[in-house]
């Protein structure tokens, strides 16, 4: 997929971060049931979850969206996994994982894994599971993430040898426990085709925390607890979870006010969340979130980019400057998110190693707060004449209701002190994403989903001379220094070396990042065990009443 001087992520820009279709929601009864291959796990008991997330597919190979993802980490093993509360990937189904070989990753499997059908779970299955990624390459699935793979090797039952194109990819590890790396059956599932969800479900062929034993797409899945799952995390605390499926984010909320639901997660408006706040019969639970929005700079149609009449690299950068100094984070983070979404001043989020906040320093009044008289300076300095003339483009119907009102206040934030003359338009998702890419929008709105919890997933696709923005941004120093954190062994190191990338960054604003969205969770007060963790995988097995 990719050369080690040219690392592109094919990642859709904002294809994880969209608000999908909902789904009605039916009722269930959640007594405890027999699940084929799942047993009682060592809680007992059963507990129900609401969701407005839609479920694409339960085949790996063909879903790269948040609702399926989640139902996934529930029911599938990974060889590595994110133990809670750590951003970071250790051994799940495997015993080690290690690189062998500059271009060689080889981990050894456990021994005794098995599905929940009985099936014995093997460096074959393992082999299998990639193989039918790269051969099937379905355009809704993940298959781009193994940009760096060549082949894999099962040379015996519990060996498997990943061989890279690049050398020491740091990456590589997180990238086996994200949508592209739960292991499937291959007694199971098609090689070369997409396996429906019902033929998975009837063939029992999970071995993660739960097995799923009734699925009625997008209304209901019934999860019972796999009592042989021998990975990372531990045994689920709740025998029996019922997942239900809203079709309003109204209909979610009043489940859980009402204790029809006993939990409820993604998505919740911001409205609805303040309500439930207040609500002394339910607990609003917060944590670190990976979804990120920013405005994105066309370094070629933007005011003084390089196609314009009068085009100038100084005065471009100088106008990027001026909009960091002006936005306001706070005030869209507390008016239009009531602090759903966070102030971001960096383009890695909080949680994540490597995260550090440049932007907080050098832009506005230093402590993260706008400043006009910065912005009148900078632009004055570069010989720029005011107001600026600026399109700033948004989409309405891809982030949510609020992004109307959350660009009309970026709009008035920008125009507020006369610096600025904002051209806001809108346009509907399916025109967007194909005119943003040919530097139609001088500036725009865009929002990042991660594929796996690594500061590199943040950097790498924005900032590579082959980046998914096509924006025109290339910077030779930003490019090797992300190379070289990316095959940075030593810990300490490669911090540093994400640390200085987002500051390179952060002088010349090819984007300029502004919120982070945060996970929340509601439940009723008698459910513990709810972990928002930097990891960005909710599971339901810690769970309990």
């Amino acid at each position: 997929m990719a050369s080690s001087g040219q690392r592109r992520r094919a990642f859709s820009a904002v294809g994880l971060t969209a608000s999908l279709a909902l789904v009605l929601a039916s009722c269930a009864d959640t007594e405890n049931i027999d699940g084929g291959g799942g047993t009682e796990g060592e809680g007992g008991g059963s507990i129900s979850v609401g969701t407005t997330d839609v479920v694409t597919s339960l085949d790996p190979a063909g879903s790269y969206d948040n609702g399926s993802f989640s139902v996934q980490n529930q029911v599938y093993p990974f060889l590595l996994n994110t133990p809670y509360g750590s951003p970071d990937v250790e051994p799940d189904i495997a015993e080690s994982a290690e690189f062998t070989e500059p271009t060689q990753y080889t981990v050894t499997l456990k021994e005794g894994l098995t599905f929940a059908n009985g099936n014995e779970l093997t460096s074959s299955d393992v082999k299998f599971s990639f193989d039918r990624q790269l051969e099937i390459a379905d355009p809704n699935g993940p298959s781009s993430l193994l940009y760096n793979l060549e082949s894999v090797e099962a040379p015996d039952d519990l060996t498997v040898v990943f061989n890279l194109a690049s050398e020491d990819d740091q990456t590589f590890p997180q990238i086996l426990s994200s949508p592209v790396g739960p292991i499937v059956d291959e007694e199971v599932f098609s090689a070369t085709e997409l396996t429906p969800s019902e033929d998975i479900v009837e063939g029992n062929a999970f071995a993660g925390q739960y097995a799923i034993t009734d699925y009625t797409e997008n209304e209901l899945i019934r999860y019972q607890a796999f009592e042989d799952y021998n990975g990372l995390l531990e045994a689920p605390e709740t025998d029996v979870v019922t997942a239900q499926y809203f079709t309003e984010e109204t209909q979610l909320k009043l489940a859980v006010q009402q204790g029809d639901v006993d939990l409820a997660y993604r998505n919740l408006s911001p409205t609805d969340l303040g309500d439930l706040r207040e609500d002394e019969n339910v607990t609003v639970h917060d944590g670190p979130g990976g979804e990120i929005r920013y405005i994105v700079f066309d370094f070629n149609s933007q005011p003084f980019g390089a196609e314009t009449e009068d085009a100038d690299e100084d005065q471009a950068l100088a106008v990027r400057q001026a909009a960091a100094d002006l936005l306001d984070r706070e005030a869209l983070s507390e008016e239009i998110y009531q602090g759903t979404y966070t102030p971001l001043y960096s383009y890695v989020p909080e949680g994540l190693t490597g995260a550090n906040e440049p932007l907080l320093e050098m832009y506005g009044d230093g402590e993260g707060g706008p400043d006009a008289e910065a912005a009148a300076a900078v632009l004055e300095e570069a010989g720029i004449e005011t107001p600026v003339e600026l399109n700033l483009q948004y989409s309405p119907d891809h982030y949510g209701s609020s992004s109307d009102e959350e660009y009309a206040m970026i709009e008035s934030q920008l125009e507020a002190d006369g610096l600025f003359e904002v051209n806001l338009q809108s346009t509907l998702w399916d025109t967007y994403n194909a005119e943003r890419v040919e530097g139609v929008y001088p500036a725009y709105q865009l929002g990042w989903f991660p594929d796996y919890s690594d500061a590199d997933n943040y950097l790498s696709p924005f900032f590579q001379e082959d980046n998914f923005l096509v924006n025109g941004y290339s910077d030779s120093e930003v490019q090797e220094t992300i190379l070289e954190q990316s095959s940075t062994a030593v810990e300490a190191e490669r911090t540093a070396l994400i640390e200085e990338a987002q500051e390179l960054v952060a002088e010349d604003l090819s984007t300029l990042p502004y919120l982070q969205g945060a996970q929340v969770a509601v439940s009723g007060n008698d459910i513990t065990g709810v972990t928002l963790d930097a990891s960005f995988k909710f599971r339901y097995a810690p769970l309990s009443r």
